[in-house]
């Protein structure tokens, strides 16, 4: 019997959840996102707890978790950019190793892209490490395609990352 997998919104007193999934991505891919270990395991325990709280009730904003057998096993984010663009994005997609064969990363882009397809998004954008090939096949899937967007990467200037959108259909289109 396979585990079964959920995703759900992050509550307001998961601080520590999130705090462990974060350094545990960067442990495993610290050349995906834009802060490093470092910046993860110096913060102190209460911004983690200020980012659950305000992610678990903000509509601009927000942490999915994924969970295994009811174990937390994965982690993305949901937001939209200041105004006036306003642009949707997911980011900080990480899947724990052993469970990454359950898809659970694929639960995660769709239930973070739905959030903010309901919040009002036509368009769901993100931006992924030149570098990491894998990452790119993976968006590519789920159907996501690059603008030719191309940047610095925050925390690692000598690389790139390149920007990459899904469009989301409505309820009206269907």
């Amino acid at each position: 019997m396979s585990p079964s997998l959920t995703v759900r919104r992050i509550a307001a007193d998961q601080g520590a959840v999130l705090r462990e999934l974060r350094t545990a991505s960067l442990r495993d891919a610290p050349y995906a996102f834009g802060d490093t270990l470092e910046d993860a395991l110096s913060a102190d325990a209460a911004v983690f707890d200020a980012a659950a709280a305000r992610h678990a009730v903000s509509h601009t904003g927000t942490s999915f978790i994924l969970y295994t057998e009811g174990h937390p096993a994965g982690l993305i984010g949901a937001s939209f950019e200041s105004a006036p663009a306003r642009r949707a994005f997911v980011s900080a997609l990480w899947v724990a190793p052993a469970v990454r064969h359950l898809r659970g990363g694929e639960l995660l882009v769709n239930v973070a892209s739905q959030w903010l397809a309901e919040q009002g998004a036509a368009e769901v954008h993100a931006w992924i490490a030149d570098e990491n090939r894998t990452a790119m096949r993976f968006y590519e899937r789920l159907g996501f395609g690059p603008t030719g967007d191309r940047r610095a990467m925050p925390s690692h200037g000598e690389e790139a990352e390149s920007l990459y959108v899904r469009h989301m259909h409505s309820a009206h289109e269907a």
